[in-house]
């Protein structure tokens, strides 16, 4: 496939660590319900599933945001719940609500049924990223994504969000063989379902550990990161001559950042309770950094918000600026963003990570 020239490659740049203009921004849930536009077109398409399985719907609400600010990056609408829905356990949104499966997987039969879905199930999505990369016409790179195996697996056996991870975790312990099991299962369809994202278009794919840090020390490694690791090994690092960074986004795992940043891939997403400066002498001579605003400081004033963006830049420190490779930084929030956020406000950060981030690479070059 041909695809526009791409005009801004801040974002892919960072993630290879190397030196940028200016720090890179873009927001986990950027095309969402906080944007009056995304609520319009979600009630044309009558529900969540039906905005995300239509690739006209999901080409315009990936798009909106980037018609209000000025962001480095797309992400691909969609859900982290595409690949278990194709493997047949009935995926649905009340308006409202979170997701819900209809048929959890919760005994032996039901974990020993499961298989890797055949990628045509998920065509739209694939349909949905050639569609936004040709309608971005080189603006900016389009990431792509899915849920982390055990994350997935989260959502499989309790069949909703949970508050307290009951029913996967009495898997987890009472049955480790059919957990072990599911996450392998996972493991190869995410990996699968990534790969035909990036032969699709996508330009960088994430995977999103939403619940790897409810999992106690030592179960985190074995369900959570191992599995991780088995779908970066089978990703592919470059697509048509283009190397494809991979992100990976751990909520609540700071306490295994070094372990983390073993993992084979390109960035690490964090949230906000890291410290960014700390992260980066950990880490960050290996791996760009993702994140970390509270996504909660977009409901305080102006002078705040702009106050907390210079805290989290300021806290990464001084940005790379020379040849070669060096430690980089990609603003983002610590989670997605939520839908009560003023669209205003928005703005306001995004422009304050960009002036500010110039005014550190201009003072860096005045020194």
């Amino acid at each position: 496939m041909t695809f526009a020239p791409l005009q801004n490659d801040t974002f892919l740049r960072a993630c290879h660590r190397l030196a940028t203009p200016h720090t890179p921004v873009w927001l986990m849930r950027q095309a969402g319900r906080y944007l009056p536009e995304y609520r319009e077109t979600r009630a044309r398409a009558g529900s969540f599933m039906g905005l995300a399985t239509n690739v006209d719907y999901a080409t315009e609400v990936t798009l909106q945001p980037l018609e209000r600010y000025a962001l480095d990056a797309a992400i691909l609408f969609s859900d982290i719940l595409t690949v278990p829905d194709a493997m047949g356990l009935g995926l649905s949104f009340a308006l409202g609500e979170g997701p819900r499966f209809a048929k959890p997987v919760r005994d032996e039969a039901a974990v020993s049924a499961l298989r890797v879905p055949d990628m045509d199930e998920l065509r739209y999505v694939f349909d949905a990223v050639t569609s936004i990369r040709r309608a971005l016409n080189g603006r900016v790179p389009l990431i792509g994504f899915s849920g982390s195996p055990w994350t997935l697996a989260c959502y499989m056996v309790e069949g909703a969000g949970s508050d307290d991870y009951r029913l996967v975790k009495t898997m987890l312990y009472s049955r480790p063989d059919l957990m072990h099991r599911m996450l392998e299962v996972n493991a190869d369809a995410v990996a699968a379902y990534l790969n035909a994202q990036i032969e699709a278009g996508a330009q960088a794919v994430m995977i999103f550990d939403s619940w790897g840090g409810v999992l106690a020390d030592g179960a985190f490694q074995s369900f959570s990161l191992a599995y991780t690791a088995r779908v970066l090994r089978q990703l592919k690092r470059e697509h048509e001559g283009q190397a494809i960074p991979r992100i990976v986004f751990t909520k609540g795992g700071g306490l295994w950042l070094a372990e983390i940043g073993e993992l084979d891939c390109e960035a690490l997403g964090l949230d906000w309770t890291v410290n960014l400066g700390r992260a980066r002498s950990l880490v960050g001579g290996h791996k760009a950094l993702q994140g970390n605003l509270d996504p909660n400081v977009l409901f305080a004033q102006p002078a705040q918000i702009e106050a907390q963006a210079v805290q989290v830049l300021d806290s990464f420190g001084a940005p790379h600026t020379g040849p070669g490779t060096g430690p980089s930084h990609i603003f983002n929030l610590g989670h997605g963003i939520s839908q009560h956020t003023p669209p205003d406000h928005v703005k306001l950060l995004v422009d304050a990570v960009h002036a500010h981030s110039r005014r550190l690479r201009n003072s860096q070059a005045l020194d």
